[in-house]
C-alpha cells in the first residue's frame, strides 16, 4: 500500500487549518479510507498525551480521533510550548528535549526535520492517506529558512499543498493573492489550490471573488466553506479560540492565564446547558455571582501567579471563598492554590520561593522530572470512574492531601480544603466522564444530562458532511499525490 499526500497550509495563523483537517479525515474515513493526520511543528500549551505517554498538541489528537486511530507522537514530531514572551519548551516525538530562547531556536532546528521526517513515513507506512497541517502562514517569509512547518516540509517530501483563507477576517483576496506574490518558485510549484473558509452568509455573493482569486492565481478553487456553527462543541487548541459560552444560572468563571495551558477541562462544562463559563480577560475583575472559580493548568506556574495578583484575580478569589464560594485549581492550578510554591532549580523560571493563594494546605516543589501519562482515576465519593492525564513537573503535599478525592490505582490524588470548597488535582480531563461530571455539578445545584463524548462523535461527524457539501472532496483527493520513498 502506498499512501497518498495532501497538505493544508493557511494565509496565517487560526484560519481554521486544524479543523477543516479533522473534518476531512472524519470524511475520508466515511469514504473507506485510512487517514493520518500530521503537523511536523505545532506551536501550544494545550498538549495532548499519547498512550505511549508522549506530548502531541490537542489538535492532532482530535484528528486522529476524528479518524479513529488512536493519538501517537508520529502525529506530531515537534511540538513547541511557549514558557515565556521569547523561549518554549521543545518536545521531540513526544519527549522534552529542553527550553530554547526564540532566537537561538531559529538559528538551530538541527535535527527536526529529520525527526518530523522520520515520523512522517513511519506514520504513511500504514496508511491510504496522509493529511498534512501547516503552522502559520509559509508568507512570512522571514522564517522560510530552515522552515519545517510549512514549504520546508512540503518541498522535503513533495507534498501537495492545499492554501487556505479566512474571510472571516477580511480582505481573502489579498490574503491569498498576496501570498503567491511573496513565495519563491519551488513554493508555488507545490500548491494546487485553494479554499475560502468561515463564510457567512449567501456563499453565491462570492462567486466573483472566488473567480478573481482564481484568475490572479491560476490555482482552482476547490470550495467556499461556510461558517460552521458547531465548531465551539470540538475541543480548541489555541487560546484565541476559548470563549465564555452562555447558559444557565450556575456560573463557573475562570481567569485567563497568560500562560494557561490544557483548558480543555472546559470543553465538557461548557457543553452542559445549565452551566455559564465565563472566561475573563485581563484588567477585568471576577464577578461576583460565581458560583465556582476555576483556575486552569499553567505553563509557567509561578509567573502565571504573579500575573493573577498582578490583575488584583486574589482578592477577587478571596473573596469569593469568604462569600461562600468554590474553588477549584487544576494542574497549575492546583500548585498557585497551595501555601508556598518552591523551585530551588529553577524549572519554571528564576530559582526561588514564593507564596501561593493559601486556600489550601499544600506545599508544592518543582522538579525537573516532567509526569506525562493517560490516567485512569476512581473519585472518592461515589467510586465513579474517571479518565484523564497528568502532565506537570513537580509534588504537592501537606495536610489538606489527606482528604484526596481521586484514587489514581494504589495512590490518592488531590486536596480538599477543611470546609469543603476549595479543591486541587492534578488531573486533567476528569469533567469528560459524564458520570463524574454530574456529580461533581450536582453539588453546585446543577443536573447533568449530557454525553460530552458522544456530542463530540456527533460533531465530528457533522463537519464531515458540512465539507462534503462545500469542498470537492473527490478533487482534492486527486490532487493529493504518493508518498515518495523516505531518502
Amino acid at each position: 500500500m502506498v499512501a497518498r499526500a495532501l497538505m493544508i497550509q493557511g494565509t496565517g495563523s487560526n484560519v481554521g487549518k486544524s479543523m477543516l483537517v479533522a473534518g476531512l479525515a472524519r470524511a475520508y474515513l466515511k469514504r473507506g479510507l485510512k487517514v493520518a493526520p500530521f503537523k511536523p511543528q505545532n506551536m501550544s500549551n494545550n498538549a495532548a498525551v499519547t498512550p505511549e505517554g508522549g506530548e502531541i498538541g490537542r489538535a492532532q489528537a482530535l484528528q486522529a480521533r476524528a479518524a479513529d486511530l488512536a493519538p501517537h507522537v508520529d502525529m506530531n514530531p515537534v511540538l513547541l510550548k511557549p514558557e515565556t514572551d521569547t523561549g518554549a519548551q521543545i518536545i521531540v516525538q513526544g519527549k522534552r528535549r529542553g527550553t530554547q530562547a526564540a532566537g537561538s531556536f531559529m538559528r538551530d532546528k538541527s535535527g527536526l526535520l529529520e525527526a518530523a521526517c522520520d515520523s512522517y513515513y513511519r506514520l504513511a507506512a500504514g496508511v491510504d492517506l496522509m493529511l498534512i497541517e501547516g503552522a502559520g502562514s509559509p508568507a512570512e517569509t522571514n522564517l522560510r529558512k530552515g522552515d519545517i512547518a510549512n514549504m520546508g516540509f512540503a518541498c522535503a517530501v513533495q507534498a501537495p499543498v492545499v492554501l487556505v483563507g479566512d474571510i472571516h477576517r477580511g480582505g481573502v483576496i489579498a490574503q491569498i493573492v498576496g501570498t503567491k506574490a511573496v513565495l519563491e518558485e519551488q513554493d508555488l510549484d507545490r500548491i494546487v489550490g485553494f479554499a475560502v473558509n468561515r463564510f457567512r452568509g449567501d456563499i453565491s455573493l462570492f462567486d466573483a471573488g472566488r473567480d478573481d482569486i482564481a484568475c490572479r492565481t491560476g490555482w482552482p478553487s476547490l470550495g467556499v466553506v461556510p461558517w460552521f456553527w458547531d465548531a465551539w462543541k470540538l475541543p480548541a487548541e489555541d487560546m484565541m479560540d476559548i470563549a465564555s459560552r452562555s447558559g444557565g444560572a450556575c456560573k463557573i468563571v475562570v481567569p485567563q492565564l497568560e500562560r494557561m495551558a490544557n483548558f480543555d477541562d472546559l470543553d465538557p462544562l461548557a457543553a452542559e446547558p445549565e452551566v455559564t463559563v465565563e472566561i475573563v480577560p485581563p484588567g477585568r475583575a471576577l464577578p461576583g455571582d460565581a458560583d465556582l472559580v476555576l483556575i486552569p493548568g499553567s505553563k509557567s506556574t509561578i509567573g502565571d501567579l504573579a500575573y493573577l495578583r498582578a490583575q488584583g484575580w486574589d482578592i477577587d478569589i478571596l473573596a469569593h471563598h469568604r462569600r461562600g464560594g468554590h474553588v477549584l485549581g487544576l494542574c497549575g492550578g492546583y500548585q498557585m492554590l497551595g501555601k508556598t510554591i518552591d523551585d530551588p532549580q529553577g524549572v519554571d523560571g528564576r530559582p526561588g520561593k514564593v507564596d501561593g493563594l493559601g486556600l489550601l494546605d499544600v506545599h508544592t516543589v518543582m522538579s525537573g522530572d516532567k509526569h506525562v501519562t493517560l490516567t485512569k482515576a476512581r473519585s472518592v465519593k461515589g467510586d465513579l470512574p474517571v479518565d484523564g492525564y497528568e502532565i506537570h513537573m513537580g509534588r504537592t503535599e501537606g495536610p489538606d492531601c489527606a482528604r484526596a478525592w481521586l484514587r489514581i490505582g494504589d495512590r490518592m490524588d488531590g486536596a480538599v480544603s477543611g470546609d469543603g470548597r476549595v479543591m486541587g488535582s492534578y488531573l486533567h480531563g476528569l469533567f469528560s466522564s459524564d458520570p463524574f461530571r454530574a456529580s461533581f455539578l450536582s453539588d453546585l445545584g446543577v443536573e447533568s444530562q449530557t454525553g460530552y463524548d458522544q456530542g463530540v462523535e456527533d460533531t465530528l461527524d457533522a463537519l464531515a458532511e458540512h465539507l462534503e457539501r462545500h469542498m470537492d472532496l473527490d478533487q482534492l483527493l486527486a490532487l493529493s499525490t504518493p508518498v515518495p520513498p523516505q531518502t
